[in-house]
């Protein structure tokens, strides 16, 4: 009797340790709000389920973009159907149609202010100082003006303290979002006789990517699937403005274990179109001129998207872009990075064969699954070139909708 009433206590405690177990889950894991196409109910999995309340109390209109009302309803998860574990929230949406691309573009890019790559020290007849340093300049900060100038270029930057004559300067610098104004005095260089605070700075960057998709009634196209950073400072450079234009590859490095490879190409003159953002999910423009045969397709919410075989569309020589066979082989729905979203592997033996698998340059490709857009690839593992990280596309295409209102607000 003992022996059984220990057994029953024994099931009873790692009952209500799976119990607990599950309701923290639910508590931690689960989002507690839902996006989904209209007609289509959340997905979460066993052993919960979700409902809704009364819809026609819960219901809010809401407006998703200008182009898509949907409905908001408050909702419960519950776990076997019996025990409220979540309050959530449900949204609708309506499905986003875009034109799937591939191909290589060229990226012409300015930013907004210079950007301090390096710091380094001034030889002067006093010895080597570093007057940016010491002010508490940074790498990766930006420098938006100095002392009430705005600056644009490198030569804004170099000319402004050239004529100080050694006067002390305020600059203004952004620092990720902080706003700061900082004093540094020049100092004369005994190389030159030039005064210098000892930086070095950037105005600019170029490189070829690929484009993910253009939206036809908005003119929005996006490409990359991840933001044109600084090569030294790794920082998200701003946009001031620049180019997409075509690009013609010529060939490629393969990618080998510890050495990713890159597409090898040239710009041509052609635009494409006007950048207008470079954020952490690709680089956005207005169409000018694009040139595509391609048609248009539906674009996939991320829980239609199905580990299993799939397809890229990508530019890797002067065949131009193709077709080539890939496996999803996982999918991060809750995940809060922005390109990491699933995870692709070469299957395609031609592209193996041509590139090793994923190289720089095809950041941008988009995946096509089941005849819908899923995403688009971003980065390549460094120690395996046939695997990569990719977008989801749906987090790409809000963001071009996200440009597009702002473009249709600047213009009523």
């Amino acid at each position: 009797m003992r022996s059984f009433i220990r057994l029953l206590s024994l099931c009873a405690f790692f009952c209500c340790f799976v119990l607990f177990a599950l309701i923290g889950y639910a508590e931690l894991v689960l989002p507690g709000e839902y996006l989904v196409l209209e007609g289509d109910a959340p997905v979460v999995p066993m052993p919960y389920s979700i409902s809704y309340g009364d819809p026609s109390a819960d219901r809010v209109c809401v407006s998703l973009d200008t182009r898509a009302e949907g409905f908001e309803s408050g909702a419960k998860i519950s776990l076997f159907e019996a025990i409220p574990v979540k309050a959530a929230k449900v949204r609708t949406t309506q499905r986003n149609y875009v034109v799937p691309l591939g191909s290589a573009f060229g990226i012409k890019l300015y930013t907004r202010g210079v950007v301090v790559v390096k710091t380094d020290e001034v030889t002067t007849r006093q010895g080597s100082i570093n007057p940016a340093s010491s002010a508490g300049i940074r790498t990766g900060d930006v420098i938006m003006a100095i002392s009430g100038t705005a600056v644009e270029r490198n030569e804004d930057v170099s000319r402004a303290f050239s004529e100080s004559g050694g006067k002390e300067l305020v600059l203004n610098i952004l620092r990720g979002e902080e706003n700061l104004f900082i004093k540094v005095r020049p100092v004369q260089s005994a190389v030159d006789g030039k005064f210098k605070v000892g930086i070095w700075v950037r105005d600019s960057s170029a490189g070829i990517g690929t484009l993910t998709f253009f939206d036809k009634k908005t003119g929005v196209f996006a490409g990359l699937g991840h933001a044109v950073c600084d090569v030294d400072t790794g920082e998200i450079m701003p946009l001031a403005g620049g180019e997409a234009v075509e690009a013609e590859i010529k060939g490629s490095y393969r990618g080998e274990s510890g050495a990713p490879g890159e597409l090898c190409g040239v710009f041509k003159n052609a635009v494409i179109g006007k950048l207008m953002l470079n954020s952490d999910t690709g680089v956005y423009g207005l169409v000018s001129a694009l040139r595509h045969e391609n048609k248009t397709l539906p674009v996939a919410m991320s829980y239609e998207i199905n580990i299993g075989p799939a397809q890229i569309i990508a530019e890797v020589n002067e065949d131009g872009e193709r077709y080539y066979d890939v496996e999803i082989t996982k999918i991060y729905p809750n995940s809060d990075s922005h390109q990491k979203n699933m995870v692709v592997r070469v299957t395609d033996e031609e592209l193996k064969k041509e590139t090793g698998g994923i190289v720089q340059g095809m950041s941008g490709s988009p995946i096509i699954q089941s005849g819908m857009l899923v995403g688009a690839v971003t980065h390549v593992f460094v120690n395996n070139p046939e695997q990569g990280y990719a977008v989801f596309a749906k987090t790409m295409i809000d963001t071009a909708n996200e440009l597009s209102d702002i473009g249709m607000k600047k213009a009523s």
